[in-house]
């Protein structure tokens, strides 16, 4: 479902509803207007926006983040926002008296999420996907990950390195492959960071 879909055409108001979002969606782009939303599930890819319309990784957003919230300041998306993931994204601010709370937390994550993206880009080739399939793990130890090209993009790795590392990781037992209804065979995973020892 795209952003205008999310439009009643008679006021040109956004409509505050959920919205699911596939692997690949484009969720808004830079320089329009639209709501605020918090990443129930998935991650969202940011992409700064030049004025020759190249755009370039900016950020990440995962479950719990806030994106979007300068057009509620500026009028208008600074980002470029698309689904890495299947996402699930609800409105935000969620209710008044909860705002300025949320909005506080999430200034905070955002900074701290700034720190870990910052970090995916410098060091050890290994290090950085291993540190971004850290930073994308639920609690039960599995992981979707993004395309290979999207790790490229986020980690600042050539593709072909990308795919060098994930083949790596799964023959050290690190990554084991798992079937999940809906996501492509070669991007969900069980972790196992014991296994990283013989990588």
């Amino acid at each position: 479902m795209g952003l205008f879909s999310l439009v009643d055409r008679n006021k040109s108001i956004p409509t505050r509803a959920a919205r699911a979002c596939a692997s690949g969606e484009a969720i808004y782009r830079s320089g329009c207007d639209g709501l605020a939303w918090r990443v129930r599930s998935g991650v969202v890819r940011l992409d700064a926006v030049a004025a020759s319309g190249d755009a370039s990784f900016a950020s990440l957003a995962i479950a719990g983040d806030i994106i979007g919230c300068e057009s509620l300041l500026f009028g208008a998306y600074t980002f470029s926002a698309s689904a890495l993931t299947q996402c699930d994204l609800s409105p935000w601010p969620e209710g008044e008296a909860a705002a300025g709370e949320s909005l506080l937390q999430s200034l905070a994550i955002a900074q701290k999420r700034a720190a870990d993206v910052v970090a995916l880009r410098g060091g050890e080739a290994v290090a950085r996907v291993v540190n971004l399939i850290r930073l994308l793990a639920d609690a039960s130890g599995s992981v979707v990950l993004p395309t290979r090209q999207d790790i490229a993009d986020i980690t600042d790795l050539r593709f072909e390195t990308i795919s060098r590392i994930i083949k790596k990781l799964e023959r050290a037992e690190v990554l084991a492959p798992v079937k999940i209804s809906g996501v492509h065979a070669t991007r969900s995973f069980s972790i196992n960071l014991d296994g990283l020892a013989a990588v």
